[in-house]
């Protein structure tokens, strides 16, 4: 049995996706990589994929299918997954050979004393192009390291801080447990990776390294912010769905509960700001809706969230609000360097 699966989804990738896949086959014979080629159909992807398979038939496998957008390709990575663990890297991004041997390393040690490791979590690099100095998401204050953890060891995750499908690798079995299913044809939803398995998640370890290089440049790019605000309804799909998962004031865990908060307090404040960003009336009443729909669904949590630092900035009245709000969000992004 493989240690690490590592699913690799492809869309017209050819440009990029062999730095990515260069990257993982350090981890030799310990990993599985699954090239998922999601009907890539105007370049050499499928090509690729297919080369990188029969070159190296023991570690990779080129797996294609219709189109069905980036978690159709996730689940399809999931479902062929013979590894202890998974883990989702994009095409365009790649790991550090140095961590992901403590990565490695780390994995191995519990799967050899039998040891159940629901998720690990480690850093991650924003390579955003034309930057030098690189920000780093680490978790230092929020998670202990190198310790085998609950929920309720955890510590204070600051705003902008949320764990990202780039930081966590998941136990195999339990994410098919959980039944995580991610919607076809939809972006952004790596947040619902991340956010649906987590009352599943029973045990955690923080390995403090640099291990993946988050990728940001392309113009196409899903998180580039005129994207992102061309994409908004796919932006509040994601939210909605990620809403109607569990009601959080039913978390056994104080701690896993503030945090759950904390990510939907952020998805609503992502969705609130490339509506007033958009300058449309249309995308400002959708925003509008959502507020209302959250409010219908679960007002406490509505409470919770309308009346936080970040609720109450979002919602500020008339023009002179939008600006600050925008204000806001632009030092938000310069300090945590998203997008």
């Amino acid at each position: 049995m493989k240690l690490l699966s590592i699913a690799v989804p492809c869309y017209n990738s050819a440009a990029y996706m062999e730095r990515c896949i260069e990257s993982l086959l350090h981890g030799g014979e310990r990993v599985e990589i699954l090239i998922v080629d999601d009907g890539s159909a105007k370049d050499d992807t499928p090509e690729i994929a297919d080369r990188y398979a029969k070159k190296y038939p023991s570690i990779c496998r080129a797996i294609h299918q219709e189109n069905g957008g980036h978690g159709s390709a996730v689940c399809t990575g999931l479902a062929a997954a013979e590894g202890i663990f998974f883990k989702v890297v994009d095409s365009d991004d790649w790991v550090d050979p140095e961590a992901y041997e403590q990565i490695l390393n780390t994995l191995g040690s519990f799967a050899q004393q039998n040891t159940q490791l629901d998720m690990l979590v480690s850093n991650f690099v924003y390579e955003k192009e034309g930057v030098v100095h690189k920000k780093v998401m680490n978790y230092r204050r929020a998670l202990p390291k190198n310790k085998l953890i609950g929920w309720d060891e955890i510590g204070h995750f600051l705003p902008g801080q949320y764990i990202l499908m780039h930081s966590v690798i998941y136990r195999t079995q339990m994410l098919r447990e959980c039944g995580l299913e991610l919607p076809k044809h939809t972006f952004y939803v790596d947040n619902i990776f991340v956010y649906q398995p987590l009352p599943h998640v029973k045990t955690l370890y923080y390995l403090d390294v640099n291990f993946y290089r988050y990728y940001i440049g392309r113009e196409d790019q899903s998180v580039n912010e005129r994207v992102m605000i061309g994409r908004i309804d796919q932006q509040l799909t994601v939210t909605r769905l990620m809403l109607s998962y569990y009601d959080p004031y039913k978390i056994p865990s104080k701690k896993l509960r503030r945090y759950m908060i904390l990510y939907l307090e952020i998805m609503m404040t992502v969705c609130s700001i490339l509506a007033i960003k958009s300058g449309s009336d249309e995308n400002f009443q959708k925003k509008k809706e959502i507020w209302k729909h959250l409010k219908e669904t679960n007002l406490r949590l509505f409470l919770r969230i309308r009346w936080g630092f970040l609720g109450q900035s979002m919602n500020l009245p008339g023009k002179g609000g939008r600006t600050v709000s925008v204000a806001g969000y632009k030092i938000a992004r310069k300090f945590y360097g998203f997008n």
